[in-house]
């Protein structure tokens, strides 16, 4: 089993390096910067508009955000609780203070970065997952990467060649987007759920290893229990998964936030040299890292964009997956929430962390280098519990807990889709009982490899969707404009709904209830 672990291990860093190269984070970073020159800025210029019709929304009266009448669909704020339920997760927490520990302070402001332009990346996708999406047979929305990629990018431009090679990427996006719900979506996930679990409860108790092997009885148990509760989830459909995220996501995020707030005042003292660090260390990397300057920053900048992806997934096309599923008429309408939901899963919710991790001494400000003996792993819980004793290490772990936990929950959607798009609804079911089973390896592989592999899969989801975005980019910037003339200009402009001229005039008829 080692043996075959070791070589997972050898090929995934060779693809790893591979996609997230340079050329990889160029794409990444180049694409949002485009996306938001072209929209002219649209997360800032725009930030009162789309701020009221996201989540200023929920708090309005009957809103038609926060409910709908179609039982084959979810609410706007269902799909974007179901998305967040998939991002914030244990990148958020330990894929945050990771990222300080391995890049230094500055992998912070790479992160914050990665999300400013991200903001407009998750944007383009959303918008095109609804401009793209179609109904299946049972009568729900179906939308994503692959379709925006065959019909858009496949039949956009008139070339019979490049709707093979739009096929062919829709599939390997599809393909990518399996192997990542069992790396990002539940392995690393579940991992860092036992890690922190254990040393939360089960510090002082040993029940030994399963005879035989190494596998450590308490992660096995803790594992066994997860799976229970999520395939009762699960099997229900992305409607139980959106209702039980409605609940848990926005509770343990105000609770985190609270929290972190709350050590943010206790070390109020130290504010100014972590920002310094931060912005310091962002183009004067830690020394600790080794090597000369300029890979000193691009290793910091590394850390911190793939951190940053694999927190917010924009650039990844994954929370396209739920987002098409919204009943939300307007593309851009539930492109706003794809802004709100970056803006929420890395400036406030990562922030969160960074603050704790650096504010708490478990790095040296002077020199971004981690104490001796802290791991990223762990450091979160060690931070609350150097601040609120025991209390603050349990607190941690239960929110490591849910986080990850609906994380799980969101990507099984996720993977799902992909699974319905190649092998159709058959190939669903099987795909939820290997995803299930699944959970319990996460359990007790190594949680280096397992984080490992979802920074390859990340990378590798990123380049067929990227390619589709960018190839769309001018639909993009044409579909934002008409919404612009039409919302904020009060033109009298016929709307861009749907590439499907039935379906834009099915939506059209009932655009006033958006």
């Amino acid at each position: 089993m080692k043996q075959f672990l070791d070589t997972v291990s050898s090929v995934n860093g060779a693809i790893n390096a591979a996609v997230w190269g340079l050329p990889g984070l160029v794409l990444l970073i180049g694409t949002g910067i485009l996306l938001t020159c072209g929209t002219k800025f649209f997360q800032i210029c725009r930030l009162g508009h789309w701020w009221k019709h996201t989540i200023a929304s929920v708090f309005k009266k009957d809103s038609s955000s926060t409910k709908t009448s179609d039982k084959k669909s979810i609410s706007q704020f269902q799909a974007l609780c179901a998305a967040l339920a998939a991002t914030v997760g244990t990148g958020n927490i330990a894929g945050v203070a990771a990222a300080i520990v391995t890049g230094g302070p500055g992998a912070v402001f790479w992160m914050w970065v990665a999300a400013f332009f991200g903001m407009m990346t998750n944007f383009s996708e959303n918008l095109l997952g609804i401009y793209y999406r179609r109904k299946n047979a049972n009568g729900e929305w179906c939308g994503g990467p692959m379709y925006y990629l065959k019909d858009g990018l496949g039949k956009r431009y008139g070339k019979r060649w490049l709707g093979a090679v739009a096929s062919v990427l829709a599939v390997l996006f599809s393909c990518f987007a399996i192997l990542a719900s069992f790396g990002i979506g539940n392995m690393a996930q579940i991992n860092k759920i036992v890690l922190n679990m254990d040393a939360a409860f089960f510090s002082n108790v040993s029940l030994g290893t399963v005879p035989g092997t190494e596998i450590d009885v308490i992660h096995l148990l803790i594992g066994v229990a997860l799976l229970i509760v999520a395939a009762l989830i699960i099997i229900g459909g992305l409607r139980r998964i959106a209702g039980f995220a409605e609940i848990v996501v926005p509770f343990m995020a105000v609770m985190y936030v609270i929290g972190s707030l709350i050590i943010f005042c206790c070390n109020i003292s130290n504010v100014g040299a972590m920002l310094a660090s931060i912005f310091r260390f962002a183009f004067k990397p830690a020394a600790f890292l080794g090597g000369g300057l300029g890979v000193l920053i691009q290793k910091t900048m590394t850390q911190g964009f793939k951190r940053g992806v694999f927190s917010n997934e924009a650039g990844l096309g994954s929370s396209v997956l739920v987002h098409s599923s919204s009943d939300v008429k307007e593309p851009v309408k539930q492109g706003m929430w794809g802004i709100f939901e970056v803006f929420f899963d890395t400036f406030v919710v990562c922030t969160m962390t960074a603050i704790v991790v650096l504010s708490t001494g478990y790095i040296d400000l002077s020199t971004g280098q981690p104490v001796a003996g802290i791991s990223g792993d762990t450091l979160v819980s060690q931070a609350f519990g150097k601040q609120f004793g025991a209390p603050g290490t349990w607190f941690v772990a239960v929110a490591m807990l849910f986080f990850a936990f609906t994380t799980v929950l969101g990507w099984s959607q996720y993977g799902s889709k992909s699974v319905e798009y190649l092998f159709g609804a058959t190939g669903v079911k099987i795909y939820k009982f290997i995803f299930v089973l699944m959970i319990v390896s996460g359990a007790v592989m190594e949680g280096g490899l397992a984080w490992d592999l979802s920074d390859t899969f990340n990378g590798l989801m990123m380049i067929p969707n990227l390619i589709g975005v960018l190839a769309l980019f001018p639909l993009v910037i044409r579909i934002t404009k008409n919404y612009v003339d039409r919302k904020i200009r009060k033109k009298d402009v016929k709307p861009m709904l749907s590439f499907d001229p039935e379906t834009e005039a099915e939506v059209a008829s009932r655009l006033d209830e958006d």
